[in-house]
């Protein structure tokens, strides 16, 4: 499993005009799963999720969770974070969960993120969706539960 997690001021989900999920700060979580992924990944994702230390303290140092900034979480399906994009100009998906083996996958993350105590909204699976945001930082970091990087 991959996720980019953002910090954010806030950040907005819409589906055919209607808002679907919506936060204030916190962190927007575009993650995607690979057809292989199990309970290991799915807990190696949501704990760094939860416990990313990338919100400042009173000195301004990046030392607080989520959690501990009361942030919340806008968790996004988004199949094309598991692109290969080595060779070519089009990246290859192969790497990516189909939808019926995903969409179960990026839910059990949903709720092992919210198992932290965390508000945790979310897009629409396999939707196209307009996503909004406003990075704050900027602060982008990549996790991968493989740990290839």
């Amino acid at each position: 499993m991959r996720a980019v997690v953002q910090r954010v001021s806030h950040a907005k989900v819409t589906v055919d005009n209607e808002t679907v999920g919506q936060i204030g700060p916190g962190l927007l979580v575009y993650a995607a799963a690979a057809p292989d992924d199990g309970d290991a990944d799915i807990a190696y994702i949501a704990e760094k999720v939860a416990h990313l230390r990338i919100f400042p303290d009173a000195e301004c140092k990046m030392n607080l969770s989520v959690a501990d900034a009361r942030g919340s979480v806008l968790l996004v399906s988004a199949f094309t974070v598991q692109a290969d994009a080595r060779k070519g100009r089009r990246p290859s998906f192969d790497s990516s969960a189909s939808g019926p083996v995903a969409e179960p996958l990026i839910a059990q993350l949903v709720a092992a993120v919210r198992a932290y105590g965390l508000p945790v909204e979310t897009g629409r699976f396999a939707a196209h969706m307009l996503v909004e945001s406003v990075n704050d930082g900027p602060i982008c970091v990549l996790l991968d539960s493989r740990r290839t990087f």
